[in-house]
């Protein structure tokens, strides 16, 4: 099943937050993840560089880190750096992330593809959340997830932030929840992933890690 983009909250076994996003694209394969210091962003490969003419919409930062590195901001899309801002300059995280997504909208492109994102804050007890705004409605939810379990969001059928959108999270490294993103669990079944990136906190802050899906 094709469901595009996606955003997952998670808590390793032994408790530690993780946001995790993963690019599927049927139209812009052609796209991987750049790691900076406090930030990942998705960029078209080498040679492809004309593709943000075709659609504006595929090259932003997916990753910010902020409050001196103690949350994670994690998206589909530009919507990840306002968010990101709010949050360092004070606003809670409910109020940011939903100002932004009501501010930015829905993309508008030929298939108003949803802005998803996910928030994972080290200061508010392990607290994580997830957003999306549709054509048709917003969610903003925080979770008090389990350790050892994720919840995610999509952004073409699996839409709704709901319970069945959940399951275990095996992953102990960022690098390992890159892995689990592209071809793990539930993910395995969901089709054409391009590339994955994952912050999890180490307990001193947060690691980054990003992968390309193999080639066939």
């Amino acid at each position: 099943m094709y469901i595009g983009r996606i955003v997952s909250i998670a808590k390793t076994q032994d408790g530690r937050l993780c946001g995790a996003y993963r690019v599927s694209s049927r139209s812009f394969p052609n796209r991987t993840a750049v790691v900076e210091q406090t930030k990942v962003s998705i960029v078209p490969k080498a040679g492809h560089e004309s593709d943000v003419q075709r659609n504006p919409y595929i090259a932003y930062n997916c990753v910010r880190l902020v409050c001196n590195g103690a949350v994670a901001v994690v998206s589909n899309g530009s919507h990840t750096d306002p968010i990101a801002e709010k949050i360092d300059m004070g606003m809670p995280v409910r109020d940011a992330v939903t100002l932004s997504l009501l501010a930015l909208d829905y993309e508008k492109d030929q298939y108003n593809t949803p802005r998803i994102c996910c928030v994972a804050d080290t200061r508010d007890d392990g607290a994580g959340w997830l957003g999306i705004v549709r054509d048709n409605g917003v969610e903003v939810r925080r979770g008090f997830l389990d350790p050892g379990r994720f919840w995610y969001v999509a952004t073409y059928e699996e839409v709704h932030l709901c319970g069945e959108q959940q399951g275990e999270f095996p992953s102990a490294s960022a690098a390992d929840a890159c892995d689990f993103m592209l071809t793990g669990g539930v993910f395995a079944e969901r089709t054409n992933p391009i590339t994955a990136v994952a912050a999890m906190h180490t307990g001193g802050g947060f690691e980054l890690a990003v992968k390309d899906m193999p080639v066939a």
